[in-house]
């Protein structure tokens, strides 16, 4: 694990963080990953009204303490928190008053860098990572004082980039060498071995915690995530202003032409009606990443971890094995 990060990180089972998934996650899945041994996440967004933010922390922190200290030997992961900064996110400074109360240990954050909020993480000793899609976003991310750095690459669920994750990882290694948690189609234990070997200390993955059963989706969802693959991911910006990649039959259920979807203005960025579409988003339009053709089933969140755990091991052995 890197040795910039404090010690609870060294905690981890995988070197594995659970991206944050608008709606989808909350504090079932949170605790789930973070008693399976990885990181587990949640946007703050997703605790309506605001005041249940502390709610949950509330309940995060107790939990996952209760666990501990009935499972001294296999400890909990530590938790984070993604806060989207970005202009339109009326309850930022809220909202991380409620973390610095909690003393989140790890804030993840999205569509923006700002000085401010990296420094109040460190005022408390927690810890921040800004994802970014290249890297002129990930040096301004540093520069402002972030810890390290998430690169959404390619095939990436939600709002993603479209570089490679080789371009991306080579880029940014030749002048950062603090913590590094690569995302874009990560579903099996072999591409986190992977991901290592490109040089990330983690592998960022979200799609595959949405067919979990703690997950906060429909059945639909969790469904059509089992049913797709990479062919059935479409890339567009119209939803939100920001590009990402969305489940087809999402779209085709929708009323709307994957294959013929209009941009939408960058500058109208919207996160919670839908952008310029009568679906909205967060309902009808359901957000995946490429790497879905590796989940197979609905299960809970431990079986999926003990799988990647499995894979991971298996993959270790048998990069071992081509070495000798």
């Amino acid at each position: 694990m890197p040795t910039t990060l404090p010690a609870p990180f060294d905690r981890l089972r995988l070197p594995v963080i659970g991206s944050p998934l608008f709606i989808i996650s909350g504090p079932e899945l949170v605790i789930a990953q973070c008693k399976a041994g990885i990181v587990g996440a949640f946007p703050a967004l997703n605790a309506r009204p605001s005041g249940v933010l502390d709610e949950w922390l509330h309940r995060i922190t107790e939990e996952l303490a209760a666990h501990n200290r009935d499972n001294p030997d296999r400890p909990a992961a530590p938790y984070a928190v993604n806060q989207i900064v970005h202009k339109s996110n009326n309850r930022l400074e809220e909202d991380m008053a409620v973390c610095a109360k909690w003393q989140v240990p790890m804030v993840i954050t999205s569509l923006g860098a700002r000085e401010d909020v990296f420094a109040a993480v460190r005022g408390w000793g927690g810890v921040t990572l800004h994802d970014v899609i290249n890297d002129r976003f990930a040096r301004k991310a540093i520069e402002k004082g972030a810890t390290g750095l998430i690169p959404v690459a390619a095939g990436a669920g939600g709002h993603a980039g479209t570089l490679s994750p080789f371009a991306l990882m080579q880029e940014i290694r030749g002048w950062f060498d603090g913590p590094v948690a690569l995302s874009g189609a990560i579903a099996h234990g072999r591409s986190v071995l992977a991901a290592q070997a490109m040089g990330a200390d983690f592998a960022y993955i979200g799609s595959p915690w949405i067919a979990t059963h703690e997950a906060n989706a429909e059945q639909r969802y969790k469904d059509a995530i089992v049913e797709s693959n990479a062919d059935g991911i479409v890339y567009s910006n119209l939803f939100t202003g920001v590009h990402g990649n969305y489940l087809r039959s999402s779209i085709v259920a929708a009323g709307m032409d994957p294959d013929n979807l209009p941009d939408s203005d960058p500058s109208a960025m919207n996160f919670g009606s839908g952008g310029n579409t009568d679906a909205k988003a967060w309902k009808d339009i359901w957000g995946s990443g490429q790497g879905i053709g590796m989940v197979h089933a609905v299960e809970s969140v431990a079986d999926r971890v003990e799988r990647l755990a499995a894979e991971y091991a298996a993959a270790r052995e048998e990069l071992a094995a081509r070495m000798q």
